[in-house]
C-alpha cells in the first residue's frame, strides 16, 4: 500500500514537471535543456529508499532482551525534547520532532543535515 501512494506522488510529480515544461516552451533554449533534465530525474524516481526515525538507542544483553513482555519500558539514550533524527538507507539527512496528525505519528523536519555535514559524517 506505501507503493501504491509513493507511485502516486511521483505520478504528481511528473504532472507538474510537464506543465513546468510547458511554461517554458516560449525558450526554445530552455526546453532542451528542462527536458534533459526531466529524463536524468525519470531514471531515478523509481530507486527504493529506506527511511528510518530513530527515537534513540539502547543496548541489551540477549537474556534481558528475552525476559521483554507487553507493558516492559526500555530506556533509550535520548531525553525528552532532544530531536529525532532521520535517516535514509542509514545515512543521517535531517532532524526533527515528533508530531501527531489526524491520530497517526509523524514527524516534523526541524533542521535537514547540510551536504557538507554529510560527507564529514562519512569519515
Amino acid at each position: 500500500m506505501e507503493d501504491e501512494s509513493a507511485k502516486e506522488d511521483f505520478e504528481a510529480l511528473d504532472d507538474i514537471e510537464d506543465i513546468d515544461a510547458g511554461d517554458d516552451a516560449d525558450d526554445a533554449g530552455e526546453t532542451s535543456v528542462s527536458s534533459g533534465e526531466t529524463k536524468s530525474l525519470d531514471l531515478i524516481l523509481d530507486i527504493p529508499l529506506t527511511v528510518t526515525v530513530e527515537l534513540g538507542r539502547s543496548k541489551m544483553l540477549i537474556n534481558d532482551l528475552l525476559q521483554l513482555g507487553q507493558g516492559s519500558v526500555i530506556e533509550l539514550t535520548k531525553l525528552v525534547g532532544e530531536p529525532l533524527e532521520v535517516l535514509v538507507n542509514q545515512k543521517l539527512v535531517a532532524r526533527g520532532e515528533v508530531v501527531v496528525v489526524n491520530e497517526k505519528f509523524g514527524v516534523r523536519l526541524t533542521d535537514i543535515v547540510s551536504p557538507m555535514e554529510r560527507v564529514q559524517s562519512l569519515s
